[in-house]
């Protein structure tokens, strides 16, 4: 089973729009309303997949139990800690080349006592889990240092831990010993202090966070593809989408899928990425199902080359 933790999830509402054109009225094509929150995805692409999971959400006011009637109705096994703040909603706008504007809200205030209880049920669950997954975004109120006990105290516990976030959160996990870290471009140049132009910069970048404490890296870079840097080596892997829909959710597809085949080399880099294209060929946050998944798009590159530049988004 994978324990995924959500400490800042959210109500997803995507609009499909023929273009963006600020300060219009605009009509919407489709919409969809998903429960959100990049733990969140992760459980949805796992159920969806056949793959048992459970997600531990904080959960607060109307869009709180929203949010709990969304996943229960999807058939996510479900541990939701009340909160007194209101669960956030989040606006997706998306754009027929592909093109996504997301508005997101800040998150309620966690109260130290409200992050204890989180903390709780998630050392609980995790004696049953054979991964836990910590994703996100941390929402106000808790402090890092509170963010990283909770790290620690799982590896302490002998939970192999993977991590997906960014910041000082990111940095926290790697520091505690996260057994996986799923950094975007971004939040790997971010971590490392570092503008990254080349593969070779990502693989450098993500050298130093495993020098630092994390056992294997796993970098998403949108249409660059991944790179997984890990004890026995290095790779690198594409899956380009002919018609892409939404971004959203598709680096938690791309964890969800390598997770899901076993977190470590080629095989799980390719179910991955393949997991990923599909997300972005879905509206909304959707998550993929097998049927959606076409691994024959994927591309690995067991030597890549260091000096290929790599997009600046």
């Amino acid at each position: 089973m994978i324990l995924t933790v959500t400490l800042n999830p959210s109500v997803d509402r995507a609009l499909e729009v023929d273009v963006l054109v600020r300060g219009q009225v605009l009509r919407a094509a489709d919409s969809h309303i998903d429960p959100g929150g990049k733990g969140v995805n992760v459980s949805r692409a796992l159920l969806a997949n056949g793959i048992r999971s459970t997600a531990v959400v904080p959960a607060g006011g109307a869009e709180g139990e929203q949010l709990v009637d969304l996943l229960k109705g999807e058939g996510v096994d479900l541990v939701a800690v009340p909160i007194t703040g209101r669960t956030r909603s989040n606006i997706t706008l998306a754009e027929p080349d592909g093109t996504v504007t997301k508005i997101n809200e800040a998150g309620p205030v966690l109260a130290t006592a409200e992050f204890d209880q989180v903390s709780d049920a998630v050392l609980a669950a995790a004696k049953a889990a054979d991964w836990v997954v910590i994703c996100g975004s941390l929402p106000p109120g808790p402090s890092v240092p509170a963010f990283a006990a909770l790290c620690e105290r799982l590896v302490a516990a002998g939970a192999r831990l993977a991590v997906d976030s960014s910041g000082p959160a990111l940095l926290a996990g790697v520091n505690a010993g996260a057994a996986l870290v799923k950094p975007n471009r971004e939040e790997l140049a971010e971590a490392v202090g570092t503008e990254l132009r080349t593969l070779g910069d990502v693989l450098d970048a993500c050298e130093k966070l495993r020098k630092a404490g994390a056992g294997t890296v796993l970098a998403s870079l949108g249409a660059d593809g991944a790179v997984l840097v890990e004890e026995s080596g290095v790779l690198a892997g594409v899956s380009p989408v002919t018609n892409p829909r939404s971004t959203v959710g598709a680096g938690d597809a791309l964890l969800a899928g390598f997770l899901a085949a076993g977190a470590c080399g080629e095989a799980a880099l390719v179910e991955g990425l393949a997991w990923g294209a599909a997300a972005v060929s879905l509206p909304g946050s959707r998550m993929p199902r097998p049927q959606d998944v076409d691994r024959t798009i994927v591309r690995i590159d067991p030597h890549p080359d260091p000096s290929r530049p790599i997009s600046p988004h």
